[in-house]
């Protein structure tokens, strides 16, 4: 690893001052499990290393009426075992507690792991699901991103290079809404995944959806919400054959590449495949 500058500023007005001041030699460092990797194999050089630790605020997380505020600093595994937010955004929790192993949940935070980019992780399209905004401070000022214009391509987003994302909020899924979040996995359990579904749907007292979001994550250069299969739902029964019709559509939505864990081909399959399971399981949990 090539040497670099630490810093380790107590307020996010210096971290914003810090960034203002060194631009692109500059990089933040909360949790590091991903940043740490990428200057070992030299592919980011940073000079400067700003760390998070002692910013105030940034570990906290909040979930009531108004909704859920995940600060960025907040850890993986507070997100998976949080009682209240398990409570109030179950789709949530559960994407957190399958990214990779614990170990590496108790080190990784919520801004980390969106900031970096990377469209084969578990949280972004849950977040996408949840219509989240994205809350970013520089010295100049505060802005708000909402989370469909946030993620821009592989490993590139709307934080500029002087900007620091501080926190992340979303409104509180509808009460009863069913939820399911499936990940294939075709090698081991710590990998990324060849594709990944999050489900969100409600139903009125007939039994048909009023409301269906579907997130698919790995499957592209940015988690997409799949607008045309929610709509395919809409007003009707989510029975099986609505449902895999349905799901047929995810197989338009994504643009996935050839890599180790699967060709376009399959992973357009795979998409179709878990957006029918993702959407079975939710609707048996609406219903």
């Amino acid at each position: 690893m090539r040497g670099f500058e630490f810093q380790a500023p107590d307020s996010l007005a210096a971290v914003c001052a810090l960034l203002a001041e060194h631009g692109y030699d500059a990089k933040l460092i909360a949790g590091g499990t991903s940043l740490l990797n990428l200057m070992k194999q030299e592919l980011v050089q940073p000079t400067v290393l700003v760390s998070l630790q002692r910013v105030p605020g940034l570990g906290d997380l909040t979930v009531n009426n108004d909704g859920i505020r995940a600060g960025a600093g907040v850890r993986h595994r507070l997100m998976e075992t949080d009682a209240a937010l398990g409570r109030a955004a179950p789709l949530l929790a559960a994407a957190y507690g399958h990214v990779a192993t614990v170990r590496i949940r108790m080190s990784a935070t919520v801004g980390g792991g969106l900031a970096q980019g990377d469209p084969a992780m578990d949280a972004p399209a849950v977040w996408r699901v949840l219509d989240a905004t994205m809350h970013l401070c520089s010295a100049e000022g505060e802005r708000r991103v909402p989370a469909g214009e946030f993620f821009e391509d592989f490993f590139t987003t709307a934080v500029g290079p002087t900007e620091v994302l501080t926190h992340v909020t979303a409104p509180a899924p509808p009460a009863g809404a069913g939820w399911s979040y499936q990940k294939f996995l075709p090698r081991s359990a710590d990998d990324y995944a060849a594709v990944s579904v999050a489900a969100l749907l409600c139903l009125d007292g007939n039994g048909r959806v009023t409301e269906a979001r579907v997130g698919i994550g790995s499957a592209g250069p940015v988690p997409v919400l799949a607008q045309a299969v929610g709509a395919a739902l809409i007003g009707e029964r989510p029975t099986p054959e609505r449902i895999a019709a349905a799901a047929q559509l995810a197989r338009d939505a994504v643009d996935p590449l050839d890599d180790l864990r699967g060709s376009a081909s399959y992973k357009r399959d795979m998409a179709v495949v878990f957006t029918r399971r993702a959407l079975t399981e939710a609707a048996a949990r609406a219903a």
